[in-house]
């Protein structure tokens, strides 16, 4: 009876980024993910380079490289690789896992498109979200007008002007101050 292979989908997650506008993983990730060393994985997309086109895999230039580094703290040890690291599509993993063909590695694949394509499901459920936003947006903004305006009945409905009321009770007369009657005579 063989182990399953559990890796949490956050780990992959995590290990997929954003270059060239595509979302890819780096050779270094996924030989951790199939439990293969980096040199090897390397090693069998270049015996069958004809299955993995730009679109599935392509090599970083020096400065993506630096990007990556400086960006992605779990890639820090790429810093002092000589050689510049290949980044893998979601069609690049699935090659892949067919030229390795180990249990680990069909295991990890079927996960990692998996979650490629959840990926693409909210990106295509956001996108559409940002489509209904916009057109919400345009909607209040030609009625901004009326909206202000029902605010603010609103407002005074919820706060009505305070009207001055005279204090309840009796009110005691203001008396004038007494002169001193010696005062008075001393200015006679």
């Amino acid at each position: 009876m063989t182990k399953k292979l559990e890796i949490p989908d956050i780990v992959v997650i995590n290990k997929i980024i954003q270059l060239r506008g595509r979302r890819v993983m780096i050779d270094k990730d996924i030989a951790e993910l199939y439990g293969v060393p980096t040199k090897r994985l390397n090693e069998q997309v270049k015996r069958n380079l004809k299955r993995f086109p730009e679109d599935f895999m392509f090599q970083l230039t020096k400065e993506e490289k630096a990007e990556v580094v400086a960006n992605c703290d779990h890639l820090n040890s790429l810093k002092f690789s000589a050689n510049l690291p290949f980044a893998f599509t979601e069609y690049g993993a699935v090659m892949l896992a067919s030229i390795l063909n180990s249990d680990r590695a069909i295991t990890v694949n079927i996960q990692i498109v998996r979650i490629f394509t959840e990926i693409r499901e909210m990106l295509l459920t956001n996108k559409e979200l940002l489509i209904k936003f916009n057109e919400l947006e345009k909607n209040v903004t030609s009625n901004s007008e009326d909206i202000q305006t029902i605010f603010r009945a609103l407002k005074q409905l919820l706060n009505p002007p305070q009207k001055e009321r005279n204090p309840i009770g009796y009110k005691i007369p203001k008396l004038e101050p007494k002169e001193d009657k010696k005062a008075t005579k001393s200015k006679k």
